[in-house]
């Protein structure tokens, strides 16, 4: 069984930051479970483990970080040696502190209340830790509701006994709590309490700290300018109006203005492919696919997942996309690869109240859409006369190095052309 090591969960991850283990040593470990929440430089993720056995040692305690590859457990079967022959508790505490100069381990403690492996047996073990689902089922307020829905209900603060849930006898399930508010929200902050005349010095996270660096890898190297334009946003209204009159408000699926801005992004691209590429150093590299990166706010900074080939994918389906994503993303449970590979972004702080904003270009690629708010003011229509309207502000920044003035600007028209028709996104 293997010694496991600090996994790469991105391109970019250079060490990572042990969050938290979701099991401890002695305990029973399948593949496919959860063992342990790694904190990369884009976001925090949950990890599985990839074999079947026990948690024989941790070499990691929650919060250190550790360079890629650097082991930070062990998995085995319950009866051979750990690496370096740690097997009695005097013996594992000084191996510890020669390997660590720092302070001691939680792992180096845990034996004193989970027996290390020659003490519990293989075969015994697991018998006592293999059968969760009977504790999980048997809740003290008798609430029936799935563990991953427990564990984001906690996240969000979300009290189970108030919500209706959707699966087999009214169990509550991911879904419903996802969709779910919690009624506390607007009154809780995660921010600190800061007395008056006092100053805080945060450690940068490891998400925040790739964001500082990329930015500086943006904004320095690649000569970004900016186009903007004003569209007519009363169509768009319009279609939500009809969307909502025929009951789509109240489908946890419903489509959004904002759905309809990133599917008329996609086929623009289609239309003016040269903004789907990025420079590399003595070329142009124009992409086949528009992996297309939405923009999601998190506490930790912001992150930005990938839909994948968007161009195949219709309203409906790229609606699911956003939503799947963004959820995973506040939730930890992205994948690596799910935020690699995008060739485009859209950028949207309308839902903030801001009018106008220009992005910073996510390298590699050539350009970033900001979206602002949809603004109703007195227009004049089509008969000259001054009417009721709605107007939106779309920005864009372009890598100067792959895109020209004139390329940007036939995109932003296709753009224009396709969020005053919306019915055109429906097809």
């Amino acid at each position: 069984m293997p010694e496991i090591q600090m996994p790469k969960l991105s391109d970019t991850m250079t060490e990572g930051t042990l969050v938290s283990w979701k099991k401890k040593v002695g305990d029973k470990v399948s593949s496919g479970e959860v063992l342990a929440e790694i904190e990369t430089d884009k976001a925090t993720m949950e990890w599985e483990a990839t074999d079947d056995g026990i948690l024989q040692k941790i070499y990691v305690e929650e919060g250190g970080k550790v360079n890629v590859g650097d082991r930070i457990a062990f998995i085995g079967e319950g009866g051979e040696e750990a690496p370096d022959g740690a097997e009695k508790k005097g013996e594992e505490k000084e191996e510890r502190k020669s390997e660590k100069k720092k302070p001691v381990p939680a792992a180096a403690k845990q034996p004193e209340t989970a027996p290390p492996p020659q003490e519990a047996p293989a075969k015994k073990t697991p018998a006592k830790k293999t059968e969760p689902a009977p504790e999980e089922e048997s809740e003290p307020a008798r609430i029936k509701a799935s563990p991953l829905a427990r564990k984001i209900a906690a996240e969000k603060g979300i009290d189970l006994t108030n919500l209706k849930g959707s699966g087999p006898g009214g169990r509550i399930l991911e879904k419903d709590v996802a969709n779910a508010v919690p009624a506390a929200k607007a009154a809780k902050s995660t921010a600190p309490a800061i007395a008056a005349g006092e100053t805080v010095r945060t450690t940068l996270t490891g998400m925040r700290k790739i964001i500082a660096e990329r930015l500086s890898q943006s904004l320095g190297p690649i000569p970004h300018f900016y186009l903007n334009i004003e569209i007519n946003a009363d169509p768009l209204m319009r279609v939500r109006a009809e969307l909502k009159s025929a009951g789509e408000e109240e489908d946890a699926s419903k489509i959004t203005v904002n759905d309809f801005i990133v599917r008329a992004a996609v086929l623009a691209a289609l239309r003016e492919p040269k903004v789907n590429a990025s420079f590399d150093g003595d070329a142009i590299v124009q992409y086949g696919d528009i992996n297309l990166g939405v923009a999601v706010a998190l506490d930790e900074g912001l992150v930005t997942p990938v839909i994948r080939a968007a161009q195949n994918k219709s309203l409906r389906e790229i609606s699911a996309a956003i939503k799947d994503l963004a959820s995973r993303a506040r939730h930890k449970r992205m994948k690596p690869e799910e935020f690699q590979g995008g060739t485009l972004t859209v950028s949207n702080l309308g839902g903030y109240g801001i009018d106008y904003f220009s992005a910073v270009i996510n390298p590699p690629q050539a350009i970033i859409l900001s979206i602002g708010a949809i603004d109703s003011q007195p227009v004049l229509n089509e008969s000259g006369a001054i009417a009721p309207g709605y107007r939106m502000k779309i920005g864009m920044s372009c890598d100067h190095r792959v895109v020209d003035g004139a390329i940007g600007a036939n995109y932003l028209k296709s753009l224009r052309h396709l969020l005053e028709n919306p019915s055109l996104l429906l097809l």
